[in-house]
């Protein structure tokens, strides 16, 4: 057998720590599939003195993650810090330039500058793997990059987040509201103290940003990602989705259009029957549709010690083995420059709730806006009367524009008798 593939990893937390105890636990398995034993040789976190659970005597300690590019002992570099700038990306950078291969879960650190890393990595001729960084353990970089490269690639969606889908589960089930359930998923540890980056939709829009590149052959492009979160989903919109046939769910989107690449991330209505509705709590699940393949699903865990440290050994066993591919599917020059298509280009139907007051003449003025901004209705309920108080009444319509919808919405927000901000959700058939 050849000689050992020595790591360093940069970062002991949950995933780092994972990885650690996965070459440990997992070594004859992971000696035999990469042909050569695996091992630890360098670590860097901030804490010495924290238990995390594994061994680290013997390990050489660096202080500053980045001096593990230029540790001897290191053959490859595992980067799981996080965090799209700092340390994360210095390390990165330093390591490839190095010519060393980086394995990375940093999802943010490859959405925003992973079209320049992955130009310092084809330069110096050294693997950039990042199989960790979307949907933990299901291994849909692979899929992408690899099973899939001789199709055309038309559509991706995906569940991406699993603390949202959580909670939007929850929400279905208990018909509770949405603070009620992030405060026990807060003291489950399905959500952060801060749960802004997953709940606003900008830690789904960093992964779709990663598919849509392999999936498109294009640079990644975050900030062309259109962004909404779940804040604004409540119990009542959950209770008339299901009376209407769906469930609701933060997809990632990503299309190939006429004249570009749509991606969007927000809350959809998904037909009850469809399988990614069935799919709940933290998993996760991405949807491809290709030319010659045709629809591919795949779901899993998409976050935690295990998943997470899985894919980063899974990136490990390819370098033992001599396999690389080009990080984006396709060497830099080979990549497509086709345009990023904003929301407003999105056609498809929505479900409209207005909160008005029920007087004669509200409905007839919701109608005339739609109306006018070329919005035609499929169906529509309303509550019982309550005089003088509000009520809710929910509007399907057909496809359309969401440019027309947009200017429809801002008129009927405008109404005195509409006495919140109207709730919009996409549907879609996925």
């Amino acid at each position: 057998m050849s000689a050992p593939l020595a790591v360093g990893i940069a970062g002991l937390g949950t995933v780092g720590a994972g990885v650690a105890r996965l070459l440990t636990e997992n070594a004859a398995i992971i000696a035999a599939r990469a042909g050569r034993p695996i091992v630890v040789r360098a670590v860097s976190a901030r804490d010495r003195g924290r238990d995390r659970g594994i061994d680290l005597t013997g390990l050489t300690w660096h202080e500053d993650a980045v001096a593990l590019a230029a540790d001897p002992a290191v053959d490859v570099v595992v980067e799981v810090i996080g965090g799209a700038e700092g340390p994360a990306r210095a390390l990165a950078e330093a390591a490839l330039i190095a010519g060393k291969p980086v394995v990375t879960a940093n999802k943010a650190m490859m959405a925003v500058h992973g079209a320049a890393l992955a130009a310092l990595a084809e330069r110096h001729a050294v693997p950039l793997a990042f199989e960790a960084a979307v949907a933990g353990g299901i291994p849909v970089i692979k899929a992408l990059r690899e099973g899939l490269a001789a199709n055309r690639i038309d559509r991706i969606a995906g569940i991406l987040n699993g603390t949202c889908n959580y909670i939007l589960t929850a929400m279905r089930e208990h018909g509770h509201e949405f603070a009620d359930v992030l405060a026990e998923a807060q003291r489950l540890g399905y959500a952060e103290a801060d749960p802004s980056f997953d709940v606003d939709g900008i830690d789904a829009a960093h992964k779709l940003a990663i598919l849509a590149a392999l999936a498109f052959g294009r640079p990644v492009a975050f900030s062309a990602v259109h962004v909404e979160g779940i804040r604004h989903v409540s119990a009542t919109d959950i209770a008339f989705a299901g009376e209407l046939g769906y469930r609701i769910k933060l997809l990632g989107l990503a299309r190939r259009m006429e004249h570009g690449i749509s991606a969007r991330v927000h809350p959809c209505m998904v037909p009850e029957a469809s399988p990614i509705a069935r799919v709940d709590g933290v998993y996760n699940a991405v949807v491809a549709e290709g030319d010659f393949v045709g629809r591919v699903m795949l779901q899993g865990r998409g976050a935690g010690a295990g998943p997470t440290a899985s894919a980063v050994v899974a990136d490990l066993i390819d370098i033992a083995r001599g396999r690389a591919a080009p990080v984006w599917g396709a060497d830099a020059r080979a990549l497509s420059d086709a345009p990023s298509v904003a929301i407003g280009a999105h056609i498809g139907a929505y479900y409209l709730r207005l909160m008005v007051v029920d007087r004669p003449g509200v409905i007839a003025d919701v109608a005339a806006a739609l109306r006018d901004h070329g919005v035609s209705l499929e169906s529509m309920i309303q509550r019982a009367r309550s005089a003088g108080e509000a009520v809710p009444v929910v509007l399907v319509t057909h496809e359309t524009e969401e440019a027309a919808m947009a200017r429809a919405l801002a008129r009927i927000a405008a109404l005195d008798a509409v006495m919140e901000t109207p709730t919009l959700i996409r549907i879609e058939h996925v």
